[in-house]
């Protein structure tokens, strides 16, 4: 754990002063297909709410 982002025993942390572009990316990405990507701030996972509501990125193609 030398850095302000990083993992330890395979959970990641994410120590650095917040910003509104990261919540939202980790909050509300309908391009990450992780359903718990990493904290936007803190030790831990989060949870990605448009996976929950089936939104799908630009990229996506149809029916995934």
């Amino acid at each position: 754990m030398g850095g302000k982002t990083g993992k330890f025993l395979g959970v990641p942390y994410d120590w650095r002063p917040l910003t509104g572009e990261r919540v939202k990316s980790r909050w509300w990405n309908p391009d990450d297909p992780r359903w718990f990507p990493p904290k936007a701030f803190g030790w831990g996972f989060g949870f990605n709410f448009a996976r929950l509501f089936g939104r799908r990125g630009k990229g996506s193609p149809p029916g995934e």
